[in-house]
């Protein structure tokens, strides 16, 4: 057996999220928490710590979002699923999220040399699976490799990859797949393209039309990938079960691909 990590690691001091919803973490060594450690036992001192030391502990400030992480259906709306039941119904939290969804056979969809801030169409997508030679299948986990993976903590990586658009999104979820995955900062075009589209002709269905294909089928998809350049194109399998917090938007996630060696 293969294990292909596809997971970024959470640190400080780098380039992976806009400008103020970066993560911070503190970090104490084992010489700065002696006290700490004594403090339980009356009567103890450092000097009946082996070496001194006390313990290794971080303090962290972070979003849900921060790190590769699974959105669940919450994050993208209040409600989901009004394709599959009139009215929709309300959208999942993190601690819902089936299990099922995130342990299932993977394909990727090799997308690096589609340009930074285009949006994948559904005739894009089944040309790529026609490249694969592959028919998708109820719950497999897609992942989206762009050109962000490789800009990952560089000044640009948020304004990194091509995004899927609605139309796209929804060709996968109506064949089954529930759990989706980019190597990029956000399913979605990279927010400095929308922009500028949004600026041109004042069309609001475009901001952030990857993820609010929810609302139409409830799905999660995971952020800030990594190594998917390491992926074939199927023969493996994912599992990417989220941290659970209970009525959360996002959860962080060890993300593992599995094959055969």
């Amino acid at each position: 057996m293969k294990l292909i990590d596809l997971s970024v690691a959470l640190e400080t001091g780098i380039a992976s999220d806009p400008p103020g919803m970066e993560p911070q973490i503190q970090y104490m060594s084992h010489r700065q928490t002696p006290a700490q450690m004594t403090g339980f036992f009356p009567g103890m001192t450092e000097q009946d710590l082996p070496d001194g030391d006390g313990w290794a502990v971080e303090t962290m400030t972070v979003s849900t979002h921060n790190g590769t992480h699974l959105d669940a259906p919450y994050h993208h709306h209040s409600t989901m699923d009004r394709a599959l039941v009139p009215g929709g119904r309300p959208a999942i939290t993190i601690d819902q999220v089936p299990l099922e969804w995130c342990f299932q056979p993977g394909v990727k969809l090799d997308f690096r040399h589609v340009p930074d801030g285009h949006v994948v169409t559904p005739d894009q997508v089944e040309a790529e699976l026609a490249r694969i030679g592959h028919t998708l299948s109820p719950l497999e986990i897609v992942v989206v490799n762009t050109s962000a993976g490789a800009a990952y903590g560089q000044p640009d990586y948020i304004d990194k990859g091509c995004g899927m658009g609605k139309a796209a999104t929804l060709y996968l979820l109506e064949r089954g797949v529930r759990v989706t995955g980019t190597d990029g900062w956000s399913w979605d075009a990279p927010f400095s393209f929308t922009r500028a589209r949004y600026a041109a002709d004042r069309d609001a269905s475009i901001i952030w039309e990857g993820h609010r294909a929810s609302m139409e089928i409830g799905y999660s998809h995971m952020e800030k990938l990594a190594n998917l350049d390491q992926l074939p194109a199927t023969g493996f399998r994912i599992a990417c079960f989220p941290f659970k917090i209970k009525g959360a938007s996002a959860g962080y996630v060890r993300a593992v691909a599995i094959m055969d060696a």
